[in-house]
């Protein structure tokens, strides 16, 4: 299954499974400490990976596409989640 996967697809499901599971742990967390500040605060920590997980893993997509998708359109996609995350943080 995994031997003639290409090396971004592989880190791109890894990157993905670890993001998931970091989710699922934090779930966790604020269920075993069952108060409300400390998973605001649990929350927050993660409102850090999201955006990085999302950045790297179109990253690494675009690498592995860069030989079949132009620079102009690599352009347009990092301003889309740029765009995404400046959408989220502001006001």
């Amino acid at each position: 299954m995994f031997g003639l996967m290409e090396k971004a697809l592989f880190f791109m499901i890894a990157l993905r499974l670890i993001s998931g599971s970091i989710e699922i742990t934090a779930a966790m967390l604020m269920l075993k400490y069952n108060d409300l500040e400390k998973a605001f605060y649990i929350n927050t920590m993660l409102a850090l990976v999201g955006p990085v997980i999302l950045i790297v893993t179109t990253g690494i997509g675009i690498s592995g596409l860069s030989e079949k998708i132009s620079l102009k359109k690599g352009i347009f996609l990092f301003s889309g989640i740029f765009l995404i995350i400046m959408s989220l943080k502001s006001k």
